[in-house]
């Protein structure tokens, strides 16, 4: 194997492992969201009327 290809080769890996890394950094960052999500509906699901009512009494 000549020095050229192994340079070729040796980059490819290189883009190849950037590329999995950000894809694995984007799925984290979508999983963190649907958690921030599941715990705002379990919070509602305790109390599933907060906030929905104003009593405005003088």
């Amino acid at each position: 194997m000549d020095i050229a290809s192994l340079s070729t080769s040796l980059s490819m890996a290189n883009v190849q492992n950037d590329f999995g890394v950000l894809m694995l950094s984007k799925q984290l960052d979508t999983v963190e969201d649907m958690g921030d999500s599941m715990i705002k509906l379990m919070e509602q699901s305790v109390n599933p009327h907060l906030g929905g009512n104003i009593d405005i009494s003088l």
